[in-house]
C-alpha cells in the first residue's frame, strides 16, 4: 500500500530515491538468483495450471503488461487473490512492496523475495515506501501499487490515493489500470478457503503522466491524473464484473 497524504512529503524527498536498504537489496538479489527465478517459475506455472482453471480465469488485453521500461500496475483490490492472479498474466517480473513482518524468518524471507516481494516498514513514514518504489522504478522495474490502498468492498472504486501519480511523475513510469472481478466472492476478507467463482482480469491502456508545459509535474497535473486513473479503473472494473 502506498498512500501519499502528506502535503510536505515531496519537499522532504530528495530529487532521486535513496539507495535501497540492505534487506531490500538482499530481496532483489534472491529474486535475480537462479534459485529464485526457478522457484518463481514453478509458482507461476502452478497458479496457471491449478488456480486459473479452478477460478475459470479469463484475461483481456494482457499484452499491455509486457511494455518495456518502468511500469506501475494499478489494480483494484478486493481480495488477497488479486496480486497472485494478476502477476501470472505476464512473464515479466513483478515486484510488490510488502510489510517487513512477512520477512521475519529466513525461509519465509527467501520465498517472499523470490516471488518479487520487497520489504518495507509499514510502521514508518510513507516516504520510505515511496523511496523504495521509486528506486525500483528507476531501475526499470515493474511494481504493483494498489491505488485504493487496502482491500475495499463492493463494485465502486474507493478513494484513489496519488502515490501512483507521484511515482509516475518522478520516474516516467507508465501506469496501467487493472480491473479484477470475482475475487471478492472467491476469497473475501477473513476467509481461508477460496470458493470456486469466475474471475475476470481486464487490463486497461497504459497511462502516461507528463507536464504539458515541460519540466517538473505540478501538483494540479498529478491530481488530474489521479482522477483520470480512478475513472479508468472504474471502467475496467465494471468490465471485469460483467458475466
Amino acid at each position: 500500500m502506498i498512500d501519499r497524504n502528506d502535503p510536505d512529503l515531496e519537499e522532504r524527498m530528495s530529487t532521486s530515491a535513496s539507495e535501497l536498504g540492505e534487506r531490500q537489496k538482499r530481496a532483489l538479489h534472491i529474486a535475480a538468483s537462479f534459485g529464485g527465478r526457478l522457484f518463481r517459475k514453478m509458482v507461476w506455472y502452478g497458479i496457471r495450471v491449478f488456480l486459473y482453471p479452478y477460478f475459470r480465469v479469463k484475461g483481456k488485453d494482457a499484452h499491455h503488461l509486457n511494455i518495456s521500461g518502468p511500469v506501475i500496475l494499478a489494480p483494484v483490490h478486493r481480495s488477497n487473490l488479486d496480486a497472485p492472479l494478476l502477476v501470472v498474466q505476464t512473464p515479466r517480473m513483478i515486484h510488490a512492496l510488502a510489510k517487513e513482518s512477512l520477512f521475519s524468518s529466513k525461509p519465509l524471507a527467501w520465498v517472499m523475495s523470490a516471488l518479487g516481494g520487497v520489504p518495507v516498514n509499514r510502521g514508518a513514514a510513507d516516504r520510505d515506501a515511496l523511496k523504495a518504489a521509486q528506486s525500483l522504478l528507476e531501475q526499470g522495474a515493474s511494481i504493483i501499487v494498489f491505488p485504493e490502498g487496502t482491500r475495499q468492498l463492493g463494485e465502486t472504486v474507493g478513494e484513489v490515493f496519488d502515490g501512483a501519480a507521484f511515482l509516475a511523475a518522478r520516474t516516467g513510469a507508465k501506469v496501467i489500470p487493472v480491473g479484477i472481478g470475482g475475487t471478492e466472492s472467491a476469497l473475501p476478507a477473513g476467509s481461508k478457503i477460496p470458493r470456486r467463482t469466475r474471475v475476470r482480469i481486464i487490463v486497461g491502456e497504459p497511462l502516461e503522466l507528463k507536464n504539458p508545459d515541460g519540466g517538473r509535474v505540478p501538483t494540479s497535473v498529478r491530481k488530474a491524473f489521479t482522477e483520470d486513473l480512478k475513472q479508468q479503473l472504474q471502467k475496467v472494473f465494471n468490465e471485469s464484473l460483467e458475466n
